[in-house]
């Protein structure tokens, strides 16, 4: 952290607080963050072993790198490796209403998408942290720009976040699928009863973004393009 602020020419804790108003959260955790999102692509790529992969991205112990790993993408590191090679997608059936749906809808809103001539799968949930990781408290899929709703969202304040993927000519390698454009809110303070609208627009990367943990997009779409072609060969 000192050599990382007397680069910026800054103290420890203005850099600090810069970077947390730039990226919504400490260095130490944009750095764990960066960390599992390269132990995925490392998943990905290579044929490293689990092992070995936790030690290349910082970790010391292979315990604490599976727990993390999992907690925070959804799936052991190895699940998540075999169900990419082996060409299977979660879909929007693993990211579908987390949140539990007896309770009145608690934050609905719209997801704007800049202007792209292809079919798109939109995915927003809540999370309690502004990295996407874990289990969202909610979670809505939208087959294109339009209105969601999160149903069953606890008291509290919750992150919303959006990522945009392509459902046609979806790249073969899953370690180069990129959500096509991402979006975010400000944080949202849930009460109890209390039904709050958002509008978030989506837009491409830049440095300040933290990394998708989930195993979005990298698990998704894969069979959608062999999934409308035999729909439209039924029809």
């Amino acid at each position: 952290m000192d050599d990382i602020a007397d680069t910026a020419i800054l103290s420890k804790f203005y850099f600090s607080r810069v970077f947390r108003t730039l990226t919504g959260t400490s260095p130490g955790r944009f750095l764990s963050a960066i960390r599992l999102h390269e132990a995925k692509g490392l998943l990905l790529k290579t044929s490293l072993s689990v092992t070995d992969i936790s030690f290349r991205v910082g970790y010391n112990s292979l315990g604490t790198f599976t727990s993390r790993f999992t907690r925070s993408v959804g799936l052991s590191p190895g699940r998540f490796r075999t169900l990419a090679r082996g060409g299977l997608s979660l879909g929007a059936r693993g990211y579908r209403a987390v949140g539990s749906t007896r309770m009145p809808c608690a934050v609905r809103g719209t997801v704007g998408v800049p202007e792209i001539d292809m079919p798109v799968r939109i995915y927003v949930a809540a999370f309690s942290d502004p990295i996407a990781q874990g289990e969202p408290a909610a979670c809505d899929v939208l087959e294109g720009p339009g209105e969601f709703r999160l149903e069953g969202v606890p008291e509290g304040e919750w992150h919303l976040r959006a990522a945009v993927v392509a459902v046609r000519n979806v790249e073969p390698l899953p370690w180069k699928r990129r959500p096509l454009f991402i979006g975010s809110s400000q944080p949202v303070l849930i009460r109890a009863g209390q039904t709050v609208e958002v509008a978030i627009q989506t837009r491409g990367f830049c440095p300040f973004d933290l990394p998708i943990l989930l195993a979005l997009p990298e698990l998704d779409s894969w069979q959608l393009p062999q999934l409308e072609k035999a729909a439209r060969t039924l029809v």
